[in-house]
C-alpha cells in the first residue's frame, strides 16, 4: 500500500509518540500487566487507522467527456439547486460529498480542461455537514473550463477535525480528468456547482468513489 506525500510529518509523529508509549511501557512497568498491554494496542490502533487515512487507492479514470466524476470518496448529502456567489454569481445545482475520517482524502479533477480559477479562503471550522460550511468554514475553490462544455466550480471545504486544506490546481494550468487535485487532512467536505441542465446521476445518501463515479452528466 502506498501512502499520501501529504501524510509524511503526521506519520512520523504519531510513529515517534507510539513508539515512545511502547517503550515507556516496557522500560516502566508501573501499570498492571492487563492495562499496559491495553494502553499498548491502543496506541498500536490508533497508527494503523493513521497509516490507513493517508493509504493511496489505485485507480484508472476512463476519460469521459461527457461525465462529471465524483471529486472525492464520500457520501452524497447535497443536491440542490443554489446561487454560487463567489465566481458564477448565478443559479447553479450544487452536489455536496461529505468524506468521513475513514474515507481516502484525496480530491480528484471531476473534469478536464484548464483551471480558470483558484482561491484560498481561510475561515471557521463548523462541522462539514452544517449548511454554513460552504461560505463560512476554512475552504479553496477551483474552476475548470471544459473546452467543450463549459466550467464546472468545486469547492474543498473543512470540517471540524479539518485543520489543512492542500490544493495544487493553479490558474491558467490544465486539468486532467480523474488526476489528483489536492488534498484534506482528516474529516472534510467537497462541493461541486454544476450547470442547471447537467443531468445528476447519485441521490442523497449515496456512497461514491472519487474519479469513479459519475456525479451528472452534460446535456447533449
Amino acid at each position: 500500500m502506498r501512502l499520501h506525500r501529504e501524510g509524511t510529518p503526521t506519520l512520523l509523529l504519531v510513529a515517534a509518540v507510539v513508539c515512545f508509549g511502547l517503550f515507556a511501557l516496557l522500560k516502566w512497568p508501573v501499570l498492571p500487566d492487563i492495562l499496559a498491554v491495553l494502553i499498548g494496542a491502543a496506541l498500536i490502533v490508533v497508527f494503523g487507522i493513521v497509516v490507513w487515512f493517508f493509504r493511496v487507492p489505485s485507480r484508472r479514470t476512463a476519460p469521459d467527456d461527457t461525465a462529471i466524476f465524483s471529486p472525492c470518496d464520500g457520501k452524497v448529502v447535497v443536491i440542490e439547486e443554489v446561487y454560487e456567489p463567489e465566481y458564477f454569481k448565478d443559479k447553479r445545482r450544487q452536489v455536496s460529498i461529505f468524506m468521513s475520517p475513514l474515507n481516502v482524502h484525496i480530491n480528484y479533477h471531476p473534469i478536464g480542461g484548464t483551471t480558470s480559477y483558484y482561491k484560498y479562503h481561510p475561515g471557521k471550522y463548523l462541522v462539514a455537514w452544517h449548511p454554513k460550511s460552504s461560505t463560512e468554514n476554512e475552504r479553496s475553490t477551483v474552476v475548470v473550463r471544459h473546452p467543450k462544455h463549459g466550467e464546472v466550480l468545486f469547492r474543498q471545504i473543512a470540517g471540524a477535525l479539518a485543520r489543512r486544506i492542500c490544493t495544487y490546481a493553479k490558474a491558467g494550468a490544465p486539468a486532467v480528468q480523474g488526476a489528483e487535485f489536492g488534498f484534506i487532512k482528516f474529516g472534510s467536505r467537497v462541493d461541486l456547482f454544476l450547470p442547471l441542465d447537467a443531468s445528476i446521476h447519485v441521490s442523497i445518501g449515496e456512497v461514491v468513489t472519487g474519479s469513479t463515479s459519475v456525479i451528472a452528466r452534460y446535456k447533449q
